[in-house]
């Protein structure tokens, strides 16, 4: 693996599978002891979308049991 002189690099498919780097995801780096790391900025992509969701429905008119019910269907 080599980084452009734009200082780029493509991180292997594997990789960001494990690591939960979705497209867009924005990262961090540290650098400690001679070694850098590659983070996710603020948790993993499925931790920012909670993040983001969390107190959408608030306002909406229905406790979190109705939503549910709504959600799978039942009556």
């Amino acid at each position: 693996m080599r980084i452009t002189s734009k200082g780029q690099v493509t991180i292997p498919v594997e990789i960001r599978k494990q690591a939960g780097l979705m497209p867009n995801t924005e990262v961090e780096f540290e650098f400690k002891d001679g070694v850098v790391r590659l983070m996710p900025k603020g948790g993993t992509r499925g931790q920012q979308l909670v993040e983001r969701l969390r107190g959408a429905f608030k306002g909406c008119g229905m406790t979190t049991d109705e939503i549910m019910r709504e959600t799978r269907g039942e009556d």
